[in-house]
């Protein structure tokens, strides 16, 4: 079995249950130790954690600290900005339209979830925005070939969401973008898959799934973006809040950032780099998913949402064969100490969701239940 390094040592007591939810999602215990002793004293300066100033040099080298980390974990080009915002993906849907549309330019996008169906919603309030591949019919159990779909050729960019958490679906290729700069949402996988920052034009990630708490929002910019940004603040009337250009010419501190957040990012970052950097993290969650799924397709007791070749890493999803038992295995397994199970709205059933903090051990304890559920109820 895969050594994890975040599993907790046996002389260890603790209350904490085995943690699956969707999001703010489980830590790594040694991020959280470490947060809990920074509370009251932060870096030896006599100020909390949550009560130093954004401007002072303690903080300033936690900022610094972050986006080195960031840089050296996914291998980000020096000529890119690191940018450390709030509002979450959702702010970005709209935030990265606005800043990287002129008026009456277009953008296409993949639809492959609902996240990705908000992104193409609020990129419409800018331009002309269009899906050029949608899964919506389907109930969004794949995702795109290459060749499936057509990038317009006045298209400035195309956008796609990499995970989507709702529905358990995944790309496990760099789509297809004809040519166009590439924007990404890559929220619930980033740090957590292979990822060529380098292809990407724009990345953003809300951190509360894979980085950190919420209230921090990652955002990566090539020089093209920043260029584009800089162009468009003034065509589009950018709110100074809402421009790329500004929080980059102040490096992320225009305004009061989430200093909390940004500080448990670097924690989880050089947990990261202490545990065997981004490949580490994929051998992890790649064992995690195996384990799961070997479970899920041992028995016909249970049913996958997701087409295999689109299945997600991060979020596994399924029903059981008898519907009617899902409410008891959502009761029995929060008896057991298993937490977060219940499937989203949109697709019901159950969802696993194993961030890059969920330890192996958690996923043991779930196909140990999961097999003695079926042999319970069979």
């Amino acid at each position: 079995m895969l050594k994890d390094p975040n599993t907790r040592p046996k002389s260890v007591s603790h209350s904490r249950i085995h943690n699956f939810g969707a999001g703010p999602a489980v830590l790594p215990l040694s991020v959280v130790e470490e947060v809990q002793a920074a509370l009251p004293n932060l870096h030896g300066s006599g100020f909390g954690l949550c009560e130093i100033s954004h401007r002072s040099p303690t903080f300033q080298a936690v900022v610094d600290s972050a986006m080195e980390r960031i840089r050296r974990v996914l291998s980000v080009p020096e000529d890119y900005t690191i940018l450390f915002l709030q509002g979450g993906a959702s702010l970005q849907f709209y935030m990265s339209a606005l800043n990287l549309l002129a008026p009456g330019e277009a953008a296409d996008f993949l639809v492959t979830g609902g996240w990705s169906q908000k992104a193409l919603k609020e990129a419409k309030r800018i331009g002309g925005a269009a899906a050029q591949w949608d899964d919506s019919e389907n109930g969004f159990r794949s995702v795109p070939n290459d060749g499936d779909y057509t990038i317009r050729e006045n298209a400035v960019y195309m956008h796609y969401t990499s995970n989507n958490t709702l529905m358990g679906t995944q790309f496990h290729h760099l789509p297809d973008s004809s040519g166009k700069p590439l924007i990404l949402d890559a929220s619930s996988d980033i740090a957590g898959v292979q990822l060529d920052v380098s292809a990407h034009d724009l990345i953003y990630a809300g951190a509360q799934k894979n980085l950190g708490p919420s209230g921090v929002t990652l955002v990566i910019l090539s020089p093209w973006a920043l260029a584009r940004a800089q162009v468009n603040s003034n065509l589009n009337e950018i709110p100074t809040m809402l421009d790329y250009s500004v929080h980059a010419s102040k490096g992320s501190l225009f305004n009061t950032p989430n200093t909390f957040g940004i500080f448990v990012l670097d924690c989880v970052f050089k947990w990261l780099e202490e545990n065997g950097g981004l490949e580490g993290s994929i051998a992890r969650n790649r064992a995690k998913s195996a384990l799961l799924y070997g479970e899920i397709d041992r028995t016909n007791f249970w049913v996958p949402h997701a087409n295999n070749e689109s299945r997600s890493v991060m979020n596994v999803t399924w029903r059981c064969a008898n519907e009617a038992l899902e409410s008891v295995f959502l009761t029995e397994s929060a008896a057991a100490g298993l937490g977060g199970l219940k499937g989203h709205r949109s697709v019901g059933g159950i969802r696993a969701s194993m961030y890059n903090g969920c330890p192996i051990e958690s996923v043991e304890a779930l196909v140990e239940f999961m097999h003695g559920f079926e042999a319970r109820h069979s």
